[in-house]
């Protein structure tokens, strides 16, 4: 079988290529491609071409020249190599240890520096800057146990989870917590904002459970229509119950009208009812109708009172508004709980606010002041959060609570419980912030922590 390539233009024709037989690939002219008997050649043992060694006989004129084999290593050469024997150093002259060897040939690698077992790092001049002071002659030489001891008594060092825990286990074992100072008289607080959604009412309970917990008397005064307030610290306030209603409309004693929650040990509460939602249009007509809710404070022996059952704290839930009931409430209290959602509308809103704070003040109730702000909501993830911080916190400095109340979960699924968070969920992160918040307000009071 032959094949026959096309001659070029100008040049001779090319001999025919035989091609081997079984793979097909070409073979040479000379027909060295096959052997004797039909048989592979051993150059085209696997049917690769052979090229001719004439280079007019290859169609594509290539110049294939001749192969050269590579010269097999030299063992002595290698275990030369191994043994670090320059080349350019003859065998005889390292043969004998006595004969000279040239500086140029041979290059003396410079001296190993003897390494020195690892040394510890050199100890401060003075002891005591790792160990303290020396303890006094004669006395025991102090271990790592008293170390460790002696930094506990100074700082318990608490970590967010040491302090969940701890806060958790206390309030389901139904003990007390670490006791705050009691107000040298009752504090009346007035939690108000006209924005709505801001967490007033939220605020109000979560703030009096954490202070009942601490061993503090509180008494909340539901002062919203709806009465939330009321449900969160599972307090009834259907139709027909005593309620804040009978006692700035009708001039029912407090006494008659507070109860205790059956969640917190020390809590009270005012409950609201759907009655207050009149309560508006019947106080236009009256004497005074502006300081009906403080007539009614200052008539209950327990508040401003001098026993230790006294209140300590008083803390008004106000309605999202600014009318008749809130004005009741400024006149009513001393100090003011501004409560702001890390949100632009809250700013927005807060300016009319202390609007008509400053007219109470000028004209009804000269000893209000704003004394708490607590920040709510807060997301630390948004700049959004971080901005309404940074203004407020730049508009009304010290008064600003340093802790925030996060965005929580668990704090809106408490009052479909009947419970504030403190009690719902006391180690959750919601619970430790109103913890912390309120610790902050009642040190603040009394100069334990600015």
């Amino acid at each position: 079988m032959t094949s026959t390539q096309p001659a070029s233009v100008g040049q001779p024709a090319a001999a025919p290529i035989s091609v081997a037989p079984g793979l097909g690939w070409p073979s040479d002219e000379s027909g060295t491609g096959t052997g004797s008997g039909g048989q592979a050649a051993p150059g085209l043992a696997l049917g690769w071409p052979g090229y001719p060694q004439n280079p007019q006989a290859d169609p594509q004129g290539w110049d294939h020249g001749t192969f050269v084999p590579e010269p097999e290593p030299d063992p002595e050469s290698e275990r030369d190599t191994q043994r670090g024997i320059p080349d350019a150093v003859s065998r005889e002259t390292l043969a004998s240890p006595d004969a000279p060897v040239s500086r140029e040939t041979v290059t003396e690698d410079p001296p190993v520096e003897e390494r020195s077992p690892m040394q510890p790092p050199p100890a401060p001049a003075n002891d005591a800057d790792r160990f303290g002071p020396h303890p006094a002659p004669g006395s025991p030489v102090r271990t790592a146990g008293d170390l460790a001891a002696q930094l506990l008594a100074a700082d318990d060092g608490s970590t967010p989870l040491a302090r969940s825990v701890e806060h958790a286990l206390l309030v389901r074992e139904g003990r007390r917590l670490q006791g705050l100072p009691r107000p040298r008289t009752t504090r009346v607080m007035v939690v108000a904002n006209q924005k709505g959604g801001v967490g007033k009412t939220t605020t109000t309970v979560n703030m009096a459970a954490a202070l009942a917990q601490h061993g503090l008397r509180v008494l909340v005064v539901d002062l919203d229509p709806q009465g939330n307030a009321s449900t969160a610290l599972s307090i009834d306030h259907h139709r027909g119950t005593l309620s804040t209603y009978d006692a700035v409309v009708e001039g029912t004693p407090l006494v008659d009208i507070v109860q205790p929650s059956p969640e917190v040990e020390n809590l009270f509460v005012v409950p609201a009812t759907i009655d207050l939602a009149g309560a508006e249009i019947e106080l236009v007509s009256m004497v005074a109708r502006e300081a009906r809710l403080r007539k009614a404070l200052h008539a209950h022996p327990l508040v401003f009172g001098e026993g230790e059952d006294r209140m300590d704290y008083v803390l008004i839930d106000c309605p999202p508004s600014l009318g008749l009931l809130t004005l009741n409430a400024l006149v009513a209290g001393d100090e003011m709980m501004i409560p702001i959602q890390a949100e632009y509308y809250a700013l927005e809103g807060l300016g009319q606010l202390i609007e008509t704070v400053e007219m109470v003040k000028a004209h009804l109730n000269p000893g209000l002041a704003i004394s708490t702000i607590l920040l709510t909501m807060y997301d630390a993830r948004t700049r959004l959060s971080a901005g309404v911080a940074e203004e407020v916190r730049g508009h009304f400095g010290e008064q600003v609570l340093r802790t925030a109340v996060p965005r929580s979960v668990r704090i809106s699924e408490a009052p479909s419980y009947g419970q504030t968070v403190m009690t719902y969920d006391p180690g959750s992160p919601g619970a430790l912030s109103y913890l912390e918040a309120a610790r902050e307000m009642a040190l603040r009071a009394e100069g334990g922590e600015q």
